[in-house]
C-alpha cells in the first residue's frame, strides 16, 4: 500500500521537473527582451524561472489530474455494471 503512495510521489516529482523544463525551453522562443528594461538581466532571468514554474507546474498538475481520471474511469464502469 505505501510503495504505490512512493511511486505516485516520484511520478508527480518527474513530471513536474519535465514540464518545468520544457517550459523554460519553450519560453525561451519568446522575444521578451522588448518588454524587460535595459541592465535588468537578473530580473529577466528570474521571470524567465518563475513563469517556467507557473506554466509547468499547471500543465504536469492537468496531466497528473488525467492521469489519474483515466484509472478512475474503469471503476465507474464497474460500479454500474454490477450494482
Amino acid at each position: 500500500m505505501l510503495s504505490g503512495f512512493g511511486n505516485q510521489a516520484l511520478i508527480s516529482i518527474l513530471t513536474h521537473l519535465f514540464f518545468i523544463a520544457i517550459s523554460f525551453w519553450a519560453l525561451q522562443a519568446v522575444n521578451i527582451e522588448q518588454i524587460i528594461k535595459k541592465n535588468r538581466v537578473v530580473q529577466a532571468r528570474l521571470l524567465y524561472v518563475l513563469l517556467s514554474l507557473a506554466i509547468g507546474s499547471a500543465v504536469s498538475n492537468f496531466f497528473l489530474n488525467y492521469l489519474l481520471w483515466s484509472q478512475q474511469l474503469p471503476q465507474l464502469f464497474q460500479f454500474i455494471f454490477y450494482h
